[in-house]
């Protein structure tokens, strides 16, 4: 086994400085960030949050012909049918075969939590082995299992010898980590480890993009340059997957998500990242473009093309700058993909009045990759800049101080509290319909569409009753008040 390929992974407090908490600027945030100076800090409570077993199992579970056990109470794998319906619409958009459910959860109790878990762990991944009939099993550990202590690696290798397929314990205790993307990182690993072999040949126009779901926006953004797109993880078979080394190159829609597989890609098969940020907005989508093209001999023919798409889009680029001059918009997402959105809105002529990122990690496995210093460079310091780890209480106070004219959100939840603010708002997801040029004139379009919604939004908040004290609701109290160890 290569040395860069082991059993877990470091968690991204210790191998990526990654913070919880931050308000400043993102010029500061950049600075501060180079000498991994600032501390991940305490919150005194949560209201919600997210956990890196439910990241790691989406990654694994959705490719096609895996089958997944989680070792876990039933609490824990209770997201299991959303993620089945979600993968089927994706392999039906993307023409691939129907997904079908192909998971298992061992049901942790409280008698295994006293006697160990490792037996009834044993028969799931046999019964998983009959119903399914995978080319791989993943394991995906749980809290429980970490607290009992249960040998899942020993256990997964036992099976594996006995049914012939890769089986593999995917380490992703909630508690390990306070970084739920550290889930991705511990899904990418397994998959290195079971999957990823050495490429019997090289297609020179194949681009390796690790995407989440949505719709297929990197075909014709690469057909400008004559290459494909390689989709990874997700609804791709363990085959495709194995293949993946054979590719020109390697990206990722965010950082966060792919930079961990990318940088072990590169580094044992010699598949090359592209060191640009990603193709969201128009200056985004250049740079990534020549990178790309750099990467996979297309240097002849890349201008031509920038130049054609920047002409095909301008007249109704240039309207929908005119359009929003004046207004002003707030990003909340996960880190990286915040910066994305934020080179789109920039490229739209929007104002950026300020961001608020889940989590930040301070460098990443690649170290020439800062998106925080590509989102500086592009669109100039952005004053307000927070980091929280999706907590209501805190996102109201910042809205509220600026009143921006609509927001933009990551995950569906946090819409509500658009609406109830007055605010318009966007739930991007994982719909990958603003990636490129075309994904630039989208989204505007749909902004557009939901500004002239304003007056719906102002009757839910004059009807909304928030259930927080008048002295938080106070515009001068500190919304870091319950945040310590900074």
């Amino acid at each position: 086994m290569s040395v860069l390929l082991k059993d877990k992974v470091e968690i991204r407090e210790n191998r990526l400085h990654t913070i919880l908490t931050f308000n400043g600027d993102a010029k500061s945030l950049d600075e501060a960030s180079r000498d991994n100076k600032l501390k991940i800090g305490r919150f005194k409570f949560s209201q919600c949050g997210n956990c890196q077993e439910g990241c790691a199992f989406m990654q694994v579970y959705s490719i096609h012909d895996a089958a997944v056990v989680s070792h876990s109470p039933i609490g824990c794998y209770a997201n299991v049918s959303e993620r089945w319906n979600g993968m089927a619409n994706v392999a039906k958009i993307r023409g691939k075969d129907s997904f079908s459910h192909h998971a298992i959860c061992t049901n942790i109790q409280e008698s295994d939590t006293i006697y160990g878990g490792a037996k009834k762990l044993r028969h799931a991944i046999e019964e998983a082995y009959k119903r399914y009939s995978p080319k791989v099993i993943y394991v995906t550990t749980s809290c429980a299992s970490g607290i009992v202590g249960d040998d899942v690696h020993s256990v997964a290798k036992e099976m594996s010898a006995e049914l012939g397929i890769p089986v593999f314990a995917v380490e992703c205790e909630g508690f390990k980590s306070r970084i739920w993307s550290t889930g991705f990182d511990a899904a990418f690993n397994g998959i290195l480890n079971t999957a990823l072999k050495a490429p019997e040949k090289k297609q020179e126009d194949l681009v390796n993009v690790f995407n989440f779901s949505g719709v297929d926006t990197f075909t014709p953004l690469l057909k400008t340059i004559n290459l494909r797109p390689n989709y990874l993880v997700e609804t791709r078979s363990f085959e495709e997957i194995s293949r993946m080394a054979e590719a020109a190159c390697t990206s990722t829609i965010c950082e966060t998500l792919g930079t961990f597989v990318a940088d072990r890609l590169e580094k044992i098969y010699g598949v090359p990242q592209v060191r640009a940020p990603a193709p969201y907005g128009i200056q985004w989508t250049d740079r990534w473009l020549r990178e790309v093209a750099k990467l996979t001999g297309r240097e002849s023919i890349v201008e031509e093309a920038i130049k054609k798409e920047h002409e095909r889009i301008a007249p109704e680029l240039n309207e929908l700058r005119e359009f929003f001059k004046g207004k002003k918009v707030y990003i909340f997402s996960g880190a990286s993909y915040a910066h994305n959105m934020a080179s789109v809105c920039y490229d739209l002529g929007l104002e950026v009045i300020g961001i608020t990122t889940y989590h930040h990690d301070q460098q990443y496995d690649t170290k020439e990759i800062n998106t925080v210093k590509y989102l500086v460079e592009t669109i100039g310091n952005v004053p307000n800049y927070t980091i929280c780890n999706k907590q209501p209480y805190q996102v109201i106070k910042f809205l509220s101080k600026l009143s921006p004219d609509f927001l933009i959100v990551r995950h569906q939840a946090l819409t509500v509290l658009g609406y109830k603010l007055g605010i318009p708002s966007i739930m991007e997801g994982d719909s990958n319909k603003c990636v490129g040029y075309d994904g630039t004139i989208d989204l505007g379009r749909r902004i557009q569409k939901i500004l002239k919604t304003r007056k719906l939004y102002e009757n839910i908040a004059r009807n909304v009753e928030f259930p927080y004290t008048e002295w938080w609701l106070k515009k001068d109290t500190d919304p870091f008040a319950f945040v310590g160890g900074l």
